[in-house]
């Protein structure tokens, strides 16, 4: 993380949360008390930014400014509203299609990941506020500029944001080896959500259970399973081959 993608200050981070800057999260140092911080503490909350208590020692890590126990995250891009892009795509008259990231953490990952939702014409990417990568300058610079050329919505509770899309008349696929189903089997010319599992503990079972259709990618050697990366890139090309007829 560059010192230009953060913010240091108690009253900075305060003016820039409240100016609207896209803040994905907030680091405050874990003895830090007073008026200040427990404003930032209530503005954050109120804005659903996450705010991680830390040892100085982590802080001091990151800069060597004066960061008075506050630092905070700027994101690269200005996240879109789930609620904003959905309708959009409808008038449109395109057929929705969005890859939804469940615990993903590994920002090489989530740029190639993009990189594939990019150039395949995926609508929309959709991450969480909490146990989740956010849009990072590394990010970007790992999508090779695909993430400046995508909707990406940040969301508090993927749960939620699935309901919201079935109710929207979007079928929800997940992609885990728990399925006995090929992926192939999936319909993806309908308007459809794909979640893709964390790295290491996959889809979530609360998450798996609001899935219309749960598929997997046949592994036939030793290794268990494929990089989420790798695995998106088959799923979201198995929908570009149906969707055009491939």
């Amino acid at each position: 993380m560059k010192e230009n993608d953060m913010i240091f200050g108690l009253r900075a981070v305060i003016e820039a949360v409240e100016a609207g800057k896209e803040v994905d999260k907030i680091l405050m140092q874990r003895d830090l008390h007073g008026d200040l911080a427990r404003e930032l503490s209530t503005i954050a909350r109120g804005k659903q930014i996450p705010v991680q208590r830390v040892p100085k020692e982590r802080l001091v890590r990151l800069t060597r400014k004066n960061h008075q126990g506050v630092i905070a995250f700027i994101a690269a891009v200005e996240y879109q509203r789930l609620e904003d892009v959905i309708p959009l795509l409808f008038e449109k008259g395109r057929t929705p299609f969005l890859v939804l990231l469940d615990g993903i953490t590994d920002v090489r990952n989530f740029g190639a990941i993009a990189r594939t939702c990019e150039c395949a014409g995926v609508d929309a990417i959709v991450i969480t506020t909490r146990n989740s990568v956010s849009v990072t300058a590394d990010a970007v610079k790992t999508s090779a500029g695909a993430l400046m050329n995508i909707p990406v919505c940040k969301e508090p509770r993927l749960q939620d944001t699935v309901r919201y899309l079935k109710n929207c008349g979007c079928r929800i696929v997940a992609a885990t080896e728990k399925a006995t189903r090929l992926y192939t089997s999936a319909d993806f010319s309908l308007p459809v959500a794909l979640i893709l599992g964390g790295e290491d503990l996959g889809i979530s079972p609360e998450n798996l259970q609001l899935c219309d259709e749960l598929v997997t990618i046949p592994i036939l050697g030793k290794i268990s399973s494929l990089n989420v990366s790798a695995a998106a890139a088959i799923l979201v090309y198995e929908a570009v081959r149906q969707r055009t007829g491939g």
